[in-house]
């Protein structure tokens, strides 16, 4: 549980190994977080009926990283008033500078896996 919870039921899931970024954690023990959390997101969803929730990772302090170790926030949201807040301005983007952005990622994510 969060101890400073933005809603009833605010669960967190911290890997045991340590990580300040999530690009920086263990395959391995990114696959079992992964896990953990859609395991943990059966139980927020399910007996009070807050079936609607966000999953939410921050890497760095411009992202909003408070605690410098991986971690998930499941937060329920029962209402519009209680839970996670989201709110961003988007931008246009030009298809062309899209796709070469979009093939940059596919060309980088082959040379990792």
């Amino acid at each position: 549980m969060d101890i400073n919870p933005i809603a009833r039921g605010h669960v967190l899931v911290i890997p045991k190994s340590h990580a300040a970024e999530l690009h920086n954690l263990d395959l391995d023990d990114a696959a079992e977080v992964g896990r953990l959390t859609a395991q943990i997101a059966r139980v927020v969803a399910g007996p009070d009926g807050a079936t609607q929730y966000n999953v939410l990772q921050n890497n760095g302090k411009l992202a909003h990283q408070e605690v410098p170790h991986v971690h998930f926030h499941i937060i329920p949201k029962r209402d519009t008033e209680t839970g996670l807040k989201i709110g961003w301005d988007q931008f246009p983007t030009e298809h062309e500078l899209f796709a070469k952005e979009a093939e940059a990622y596919r060309q980088a994510l082959e040379k990792i896996k």
